[in-house]
């Protein structure tokens, strides 16, 4: 009797365990289906004062698939997501428009998803978060909105050097302190092919390589700073910032060599020192200050082709970018303000043509044909004498993006 008691009483704690077990994968199931459907944006900003370069933005905002993330089941195979590609700009002023068709030009021919790190001024916010969500159907991009700041016992003197918020770009590695890998560019930059394809170059950093910039000037005898700089600047003619692409965690780890100390300087410890020496010798700012660094640490920069970052400069004197006569012109920049007034009729024909592009396939293939009449009325310019590698690039990124079937693409 007394062993049938004992395997009973056995069978009854068995069941009990069993019944507690059951009830908490139920409950672990549910905890896991409430999570799985929401999303919190980046919201990350610099905020100097309130816990040393990291606060809320504010204004942060979402389109894309990382908005609605998809439940996996327990035992089904997970897929990682495709590679994200940042990309950076600042915008202050009058340049809303300009930098929402230099982010629509990212957008049209890029095949990653990418998340932009919008850096503006407050009254710009709204603007951008209008125009931006209006896009979201498209689900390929994320965004997030920062505000324009520096570090505040400095802030003034980083205001007024050069442009009106230029100088921020200095501090994205210390403000995007989670990003790995940054594309930073001005707001008059327009791309004629993918993102991916640049983005693609950070593989070919060798291992003391922390980012990659273009020759100001392929032509020495038209070059700015051999010319007039009044300080140290990289190579035989310098380097311009308006494309720079950037490997953060290898910049933030990095010490550099300089002229003020035989001690080698962080990055974050290295801008105030360099900006208190030469601030009365430097004319192009934040662009000066790079050239001066990567002046004393050349091992630490990948030079790209003028094709990557193609400026009037290239060819208002005549052609002097022969990567771009090869091949065409990957990315336009409009610097001098050249889309927005009738100097260079080349340039300005690119960024009506994407300014005035919709996003409905057959909309940017037909881009083409009235943008090459455009381009043929600004053959007495020197740059719309070569208008042909204005449309060579684009044409290309245009065929491989929406005219090959969806298998091939």
């Amino acid at each position: 009797m007394r062993r049938y008691v004992r395997v009973v009483v056995l069978c009854l704690a068995c069941g009990f365990c069993s019944l507690l077990y059951a009830f908490s994968q139920l409950a672990v199931s549910l905890e896991e289906g409430a999570g799985g459907g929401g999303w919190k944006p980046q919201a990350a900003a610099a905020s100097w004062l309130a816990d040393g370069g990291r606060g809320v933005g504010r204004g942060a905002g979402s389109a894309g698939p990382a908005a609605r993330p998809g439940r996996s089941d327990r035992y089904s195979l997970k897929i990682e997501p495709p590679e994200k590609m940042h990309l950076a700009v600042v915008a202050c002023g009058e340049r809303l428009e300009e930098t929402l068709t230099m982010l629509k030009s990212a957008i049209i021919f890029s095949i990653k998803p990418l998340q932009f790190h919008i850096f503006a001024e407050d009254q710009l916010h709204d603007s951008f978060k209008d125009r931006l969500d209006s896009w979201s159907f498209l689900q390929t991009f994320n965004y997030t909105l920062y505000p324009i700041t520096f570090p505040s016992e400095n802030a003034a003197e980083w205001k007024k050097l050069f442009k009106p918020c230029a100088s921020q770009r200095l501090f994205l590695p210390l403000i995007l302190k989670e990003v790995d890998s940054l594309l930073y560019v001005d707001t008059d930059i327009l791309f004629l092919r993918p993102v991916d394809d640049i983005w693609s170059l950070l593989k070919k950093f060798n291992s003391t390589q922390i980012a990659a910039m273009a020759p100001e000037h392929e032509e020495p005898r038209i070059g700015w700073y051999n010319r007039f700089a009044r300080h140290p600047y990289y190579g035989k003619t310098g380097v311009n910032s308006g494309v720079m692409l950037m490997n953060m965690t290898r910049m933030r780890r990095k010490y550099f060599k300089n002229d003020m100390t035989t001690v080698h300087l962080k990055w974050g410890d290295i801008l105030m020192p360099l900006l208190k020496k030469y601030k009365l010798n430097i004319t192009w700012g934040d662009q000066d200050l790079l050239n001066i660094m990567f002046f004393h640490n050349p091992e630490s920069l990948f030079v790209f082709p003028c094709q990557w970052n193609y400026r009037p400069d290239h060819c208002i004197y005549g052609s002097n970018c022969q990567e771009a006569e090869d091949e065409g012109i990957f990315i336009l920049h409009g610097n001098r303000g050249v889309y927005h007034d009738d100097k260079q009729p080349a340039f300005r024909a690119v960024y009506e043509a994407l300014r005035n592009c919709s996003f409905e396939d057959n909309n940017i293939r037909s881009l083409l044909k009235p943008l090459e009449l455009e381009l043929q009325k600004t053959v007495h310019t020197y740059c719309g004498k070569i208008y042909k590698i204005f449309i060579k690039q684009l044409m290309k990124s245009i065929q491989d993006r929406y005219d090959r079937p969806p298998k091939e693409r």
